[in-house]
């Protein structure tokens, strides 16, 4: 940092950062745009940023019914990963993963990408070979996998517990080097910015209540700031999908859920990499302020609350002490919960939808955060040429009507009730 930047740092934090030029701009709503997308999390800014960068479409607005980022985007743990396996979600996910390689250089800002490895502790023999021939497909497909035995992990996570009294023997891992952890505020806020630099209104405070009709065509959305009127409507709503879709008279293969996460005081660096338990739905790494984050599994109810309940409390922190004793006297700062949009078969929907006027990214389960880049890139490609992208076009609707499920069990659990 130069020593001006550093004056400037210092005297604008003095005069309460009176004279600090803005991020993004603050536009009151137009009355007509080319595209109006609904949600102004990570996939609702990407997409317009791609939509104006890739495909010159720059009236576009961006409706947040709160603040950017203050729902899932904010609200999950942070981590970026394409160990998946099926056709459909492995060219999809590869594709997120490179646009994360270069992405605070194509926003021109530090989205703190961490690649600091994906390891998948197993506990059997059969447990084994099923990582054994998801990693055998990631390296056929060019995605780099490595695989360790107890020996081996022993060296490299010694803080586990291997002792003859652990709740689960630990058999050995399996690990995605290139995966890692980013940080979810500056993704958000790099897309706004980036958005913004191109055209695109960012509109906040901006609640959408219902659909402009023409011939049973949408063409618009009433907010409370107004009617806007748009070519197109594209949801990217997370958790409140099946809400804003019923409005539009459609019912989706959609359940809500809420997922928890926890972050402990902080401490000298402990965790360098992600873990996740094989054992149990729970996963920790650690921030780069020295918390340890804690995931665990999905409450069970649906709901629309960003908050959960002590059962899941009880079973993360279970988890977290057996796999790692050590860290059993940690206490915990804070909690946090996600409005999770779950579809039957765990994978996403990225497409036009039967109701003319709109379009959709939903559905991302527990795939949401590390998906950003490459669901705002293929719906952008989707909303510009009315058609799907080749890395996204399994993920239709139409799939369930036709029986075809993306079903990758062991890449992230499904809703508990089918």
């Amino acid at each position: 940092m130069s020593h001006y930047s550093a004056l400037a740092i210092l005297r604008h934090g003095l005069t309460g950062n009176r004279h600090w030029s803005r991020a993004w701009r603050d536009p009151a709503p137009k009355p007509k745009y080319d595209v109006v997308i609904v949600g102004g999390g990570g996939h609702g800014l990407a997409t317009a940023y791609y939509l104006a960068k890739e495909h010159g479409i720059r009236n576009v607005a961006v409706l947040e019914k709160g603040w950017l980022g203050g729902g899932n985007t904010g609200r999950n743990t942070t981590i970026v990963r394409s160990n998946y396996m099926i056709p459909g979600n492995s060219a999809f996910y590869d594709r997120s993963m490179r646009l994360w390689d270069n992405l605070s250089q194509d926003l021109n800002y530090n989205v703190m990408l961490s690649r600091r490895g994906y390891y998948f502790v197993f506990h059997s023999p059969g447990q084994a070979e099923g990582l054994r021939r998801r990693a055998n497909v990631m390296l056929a497909n060019g995605i780099e996998a490595e695989f360790f035995d107890r020996a081996q992990i022993m060296k490299r996570l010694p803080f586990l517990d291997y002792s003859p009294t652990a709740r689960f023997p630990i058999y050995g891992a399996f690990l995605q080097p290139r995966a890692g952890t980013a940080r979810h505020d500056a993704v958000a806020w790099g897309y706004a910015r980036g958005a913004d630099k191109q055209g695109v209104d960012i509109i906040q405070q901006c609640e959408v209540t219902n659909y402009i009709w023409d011939n049973q065509k949408i063409v618009g959305v009433e907010t409370t700031r107004g009617s806007i009127r748009a070519k197109k409507v594209a949801l990217a709503v997370a958790g409140h999908t099946s809400h804003l879709a019923a409005k539009a008279g459609l019912r989706l293969p959609i359940e809500t859920h809420i997922l928890q996460a926890f972050v402990t005081e902080p401490v000298k660096p402990l965790v360098d990499h992600v873990i996740v338990y094989g054992a149990a739905h729970f996963y920790i790494s650690q921030s780069d302020k020295g918390g340890l984050v804690l995931g665990g599994d999905l409450d069970g109810f649906n709901s629309y609350a960003q908050r959960g309940g002590l059962p899941i409390v009880e079973h993360t922190l279970q988890s977290a002490k057996a796999l790692i004793p050590s860290i059993s006297r940690l206490r915990l700062l804070r909690q946090w919960a996600g409005v999770m949009d779950m579809t039957m078969d765990g994978s996403p929907i990225i497409g036009k939808m039967p109701v003319e006027g709109l379009w959709l990214t939903g559905g991302w389960n527990y795939g949401g955060f590390k998906a950003i880049p490459a669901s705002g890139y293929c719906f952008a490609w989707t909303i510009a040429k009315g058609e799907p992208h080749p890395d996204n076009a399994a993920f239709t609707l139409e799939r369930f009507e036709r029986g075809y499920q993306i079903d990758e069990a062991g890449a992230g659990p499904y809703p508990k009730a089918h």
